[in-house]
């Protein structure tokens, strides 16, 4: 008699095994139980659905997977696989015990068939028989009690499968984010870097009216400065100098401010 099982590989890809027969079954005896048996039987489970990531966002990046992700994956694996292995073997010695009682029943038969008086072997018979039966009890309980974990067992597995795919898509819309944040930042950098180019112009420009006008008062002083007349200076061109360094300064000062904002957003 053969068994068809389905065995849920360890990469989380449905396989289906080979039907197999039971191994060889060993004498029967008054005080011996079973020996020798082969099987094999296991669950089949849905595999994780692919996930595609855009590889040019992670060249820059140096992110890394919550390690504790893929530990509590590979327990989980580690612990389907156990009860896989725990259910076929108590399946196995169900289809076991059945053969053997059968065996046992059809050799009964045969023995009654062969005499008509009541002979000493029917009790002991009759004995192992019960034995056999309530192995079989035993059996299936623990086969439902084991089919309730391995259930309990894979609605954990799809909870932590839909959380890990929700990780996954947030991780990209987080990468998305600063990839764009990253383009804002760089854009107001350069805009600061020529700001503070012009401002070092318009201040190198202002120093050099400065010396000029200073130089171009001094030698105005020392022309007329055996006369008695007196000149009226008009300084507004140095007034107007300051005005226009405080404004570009104003200017730089509000558009850097900006930039930090939205950077900061």
């Amino acid at each position: 008699m053969s068994l068809r099982t389905k065995r849920i590989s360890s990469n989380g890809l449905r396989t289906v095994s080979k039907p197999s027969g039971y191994g060889g079954f060993g004498g029967v005896s008054s005080s011996s139980g079973f020996t020798g048996f082969s099987g094999s039987s296991a669950y089949s489970g849905q595999s994780i659905s692919s996930v595609s990531i855009n590889r040019s966002l992670l060249a820059p990046l140096n992110l890394e997977i919550d390690p504790s992700i893929q530990i509590i994956r590979t327990q989980e694996k580690d612990q389907i696989k156990t009860l896989n292995n725990r259910f076929a073997c108590f399946i196995d010695k169900v289809r076991f015990l059945e053969q053997q009682n059968k065996m046992l029943e059809t050799k009964y038969e045969l023995l009654r068939s062969q005499t008509s008086s009541r002979s000493n072997v029917e009790p002991l018979f009759e004995a192992y028989m019960a034995g056999l039966r309530r192995h079989m009890d035993i059996a299936n309980n623990d086969k439902t009690k084991l089919e309730g974990e391995l259930r309990n067992t894979q609605c954990l597995v799809e909870d932590f499968k839909h959380k890990y795919e929700e990780e996954i898509n947030k991780r990209n819309c987080l990468e998305n984010e600063f990839v764009v944040l990253k383009k804002d930042v760089d854009s107001a950098y350069m805009m600061r870097a020529d700001l503070e180019d012009k401002v070092g112009g318009l201040t190198d420009e202002h120093n050099f009216l400065r010396g000029a006008y200073e130089e171009e008062l001094r030698e105005m002083q020392a022309s007329i400065k055996d006369t008695s007349v007196i000149v009226q200076m008009d300084n507004s061109r140095n007034l107007n100098m300051d005005q226009i360094v405080s404004e570009v300064k104003a200017q730089y000062e509000e558009i850097a401010a900006k930039s930090r904002e939205e950077a900061e957003a």
